[in-house]
């Protein structure tokens, strides 16, 4: 699937509606935003694979770091 968007103010992109349905983003996925070979990636992430793969199974850590992307996510969110 293949699309053309415009970036607006701010950097502002609009995921087309039938990307986002095909991957399942809806309002309030996080998506990581990165830069691979020149290119723009952006992926869906699961939050709970971030905070495993960042702590390797400590729970406390888990907890620290969930609490910290959820605090960031509302702080994104407002702005």
């Amino acid at each position: 699937m293949r699309e053309i968007v415009k970036v607006h103010k701010k950097g502002i992109v609009v995921i087309p509606k039938s990307i986002r349905e095909a991957l399942g983003i809806v309002e309030g996925t996080l998506l990581e935003v990165r830069i691979e070979n020149n290119r723009i990636v952006l992926e869906a992430l699961d939050l709970w694979d971030k905070v495993w793969r960042c702590c390797s199974g400590n729970v406390e850590e888990a907890e620290k770091e969930l609490d910290k992307e959820e605090e960031e996510f509302w702080r994104r969110r407002e702005s």
